[in-house]
């Protein structure tokens, strides 16, 4: 079932949300009355690697479109490369599409459920004289394809008589050749001036085990040959794919047109997701891992589902995003800050406040009762009038964060100063009295007054301060980790000019702060739990967090800082 957030089913369709060209070709077509009226999309992933952004885009696209024209839609893994596909990687994009909102009911498929349709149509061909088993090498096929500019020529078995490539073609599903010795190719034109037309590969050799099929198979079919073919068996209307697939189209349709099937696919492209300070290349997201770069699929800096839900970013932010970013047919790049603007939109309406200090400098109020504590009422979502309120203790000696201090400040600082008043949230308002310096002249300690009147951060005689800044009891304060992520390049385009892209990697993308201090309440946070750190930022509870070592990832700062700090948050 679709999130809340998610756009509603069934919607009339003039209330689509933003238009685009794709739209614009489905409304057409129901208008027309092509496919008895009805949209039937896909979700087509290779289960090669887990789910990034790129692909949530695609998701809400083709997903989101069935549902605004109450249609429906499929999940389906092409698999047809098993050298690099595993259990893990369809689990984990399953448990994402779900965590995005979408449920496609009981329509899941896998192209392998049409391995033996798949063989039986390609014997059809060869028996048509439209497909022929090839000996020539990897190299020698490239040599004869030709270029962009010169024509291919034809193989030496393109003629081999169709009971030659039917035996042959039979015993490579045997297994009786190793891998490399043949591959069936469709019958085409080698002078095609779409290289993709030059008699394509349709199956190769690979005794290699499948995560689904097992042994059971010793060819592959390539994509090529097996995604339109899928599309047609699913009676998809609408096959929306990204823009390098477009000079496939022809391919795609022939296939199809070859096969004879009554129904007949429309291929759609549309630019993929570009976004900068990232890498959304899976065999690049890949070599992180395996390089041990990042700490996995999940790591909170990769620009995966699974990485972006355990940093903190909502399913509602996401698709927020891919909305907002619209669809097109030219390639381009999106700039980071507007997804970390959906999430901080997100997060201010959804996420808890709690007060954390991060980089702790003692403060001693040196009129308030030695031994006592008061239980001090604090607001957890100024923005949700349902979220209650919670409370927190408050006592004699504090800490605050040191960059809310200064000792010589200039006349427009509002924070913490010598001789200065400033507003501590939810309790009093304090004076700097006195400043305390180790031998090194370092500050370790600020002693302060505070006013009895000014109970819960408002003063009763009616005078103002500017500066309101956060606490925690030392005396109930927990220590905790809070992981400070960032972005994980530091240039805009990784590996531009031909260079490494590992090289752009950021050393700052994470930082691990040890010294944190937590209002008592964050230690019984759930994993995945969001919060606001009042005038910090927003973090996330990791899936690791527990009592005794509370875990707290930073999702995103209060506001885009990355431009004005030279790329540093």
């Amino acid at each position: 079932m679709s999130s809340p957030n998610a756009p509603e089913k069934g919607r009339e369709k003039d209330a689509a949300p933003g238009s685009n060209f794709i739209r614009q070709i489905v409304e057409e077509d129901l208008r027309q009355g092509k496919n008895q009226g009805k949209v039937h999309t896909r979700f087509p992933p290779e289960p090669n690697g887990y789910m990034h952004i790129g692909h949530a885009k695609s998701v809400c696209l083709n997903f989101g479109l069935a549902e605004d024209y109450k249609g429906v839609y499929n999940l389906r893994f092409d698999d047809t490369n098993p050298t690099r596909e595993s259990v893990e990687f369809v689990e984990s994009m399953q448990q994402d599409i779900r965590w995005l909102g979408f449920d496609w009911e009981d329509r899941l498929y896998f192209a392998s459920d049409y391995f033996e349709q798949l063989y039986e149509m390609a014997v059809e061909l060869i028996k048509r004289g439209l497909a022929y088993v090839d000996s020539l090498s990897a190299a020698e096929m490239r040599e004869y394809r030709g270029t962009l500019t010169e024509p291919g020529r034809n193989s030496p078995d393109r003629d081999r008589s169709v009971e030659e490539n039917l035996d042959l073609f039979a015993r490579m599903r045997a297994g009786e050749f190793p891998d490399g010795a043949y591959v069936l190719r469709a019958k085409i034109d080698m002078a095609s001036p779409n290289i993709n037309m030059r008699d394509p590969v349709m199956y190769r050799i690979m005794h290699v085990h499948h995560h689904r099929v097992g042994d059971t198979w010793k060819i592959y079919p390539s994509y090529d040959w097996t995604h339109g073919q899928s599309d047609a068996i699913e009676k998809i209307t609408h096959s929306l794919c990204t823009v390098e697939f477009e000079d496939h189209r022809p391919l795609y349709n022939w296939f199809v047109e070859q096969i004879g099937f009554e129904h007949k696919p429309r291929q759609i492209e549309f630019a993929p997701l570009g976004l900068n300070y990232t890498v959304l290349s899976k065999r690049r997201l890949r070599e992180l891992v395996e390089t041990g770069r990042v700490s996995g699929w999940d790591d909170p800096r990769m620009p995966t589902i699974s990485g972006m839900r355990r940093r903190g970013y909502t399913p509602a932010a996401i698709r927020n995003f891919c909305e907002r970013i619209g669809v097109a047919k030219a390639n381009s790049t999106v700039d980071m800050g507007m997804l970390e603007h959906a999430v901080r939109e997100d997060l201010n309406k959804v996420a808890q406040r709690r007060m954390a200090v991060l980089d702790p400098l003692k403060v001693v109020i040196t009129n308030y009762p030695e031994g006592q504590v008061e239980e001090l009422e604090a607001v957890n979502n100024p923005e949700d009038e349902n979220a209650g309120s919670r409370t927190v203790p408050f006592s004699r000696e504090l800490y605050i964060e040191r960059n809310d201090f200064m000792e010589d400040a200039p006349k427009k600082y509002f924070r913490l100063a010598p001789g200065r008043e400033v507003r501590f949230k939810f309790a009093y308002y304090i004076t700097c009295n006195e400043v305390v310096k180790d031998a090194d002249g370092n500050v370790v300690e600020l002693r302060c007054t505070y006013d009895p009147a000014t109970r819960g951060g408002w003063s009763e005689d009616g005078r103002r301060v500017k500066g309101t800044i956060h606490w925690v009891s030392a005396q109930h304060a927990e220590r905790g980790t809070v992981l400070l992520y960032d972005r994980l390049f530091t240039e805009p385009i990784p590996g531009r000019g031909g260079r490494d892209f590992k090289e752009d990697l950021n050393p700052e993308s994470v930082v691990v702060n040890d010294a944190a201090l937590l209002e008592p309440s964050l230690t019984q946070a759930a994993p995945g739990e969001l919060f606001q750190f009042e005038r910090i930022g927003y973090f996330c509870a990791d899936k690791d967090t527990n009592a005794a070592k509370p875990l707290f990832n930073r999702t995103v700062t209060l506001r885009d800082t990355w431009a004005k700090t030279g790329g540093k948050h």
